[in-house]
């Protein structure tokens, strides 16, 4: 499997909605960074992290795949 191929090269503000279901990618393939886009499938490449918040937040979503603390940036890119 090829993963952790950086997806981008900073952080990615979204607004997040309370108890709705994202997908990180993890793998650094999806072409709609921060998340999923299915492309993990024919890159046998590893699935995508399923998150929620419990309440609506702004959050930076790591593009790099490197973070210690995903789905969230913790300046691994910078490194």
């Amino acid at each position: 499997m090829e993963n952790n191929i950086r997806g981008g090269e900073a952080p990615v503000a979204c607004q997040l909605e309370a108890d709705k279901n994202y997908a990180w990618c993890t793998c650094g393939h999806s072409d709609n960074q921060p998340f999923c886009n299915g492309n993990h499938k024919k890159e046998g490449a590893t699935p995508p992290t399923i998150f929620s918040v419990p309440e609506a937040k702004e959050a930076h979503l790591c593009t790099c795949k490197q973070t210690s603390n995903p789905p969230y940036c913790d300046g691994s890119h910078k490194n």
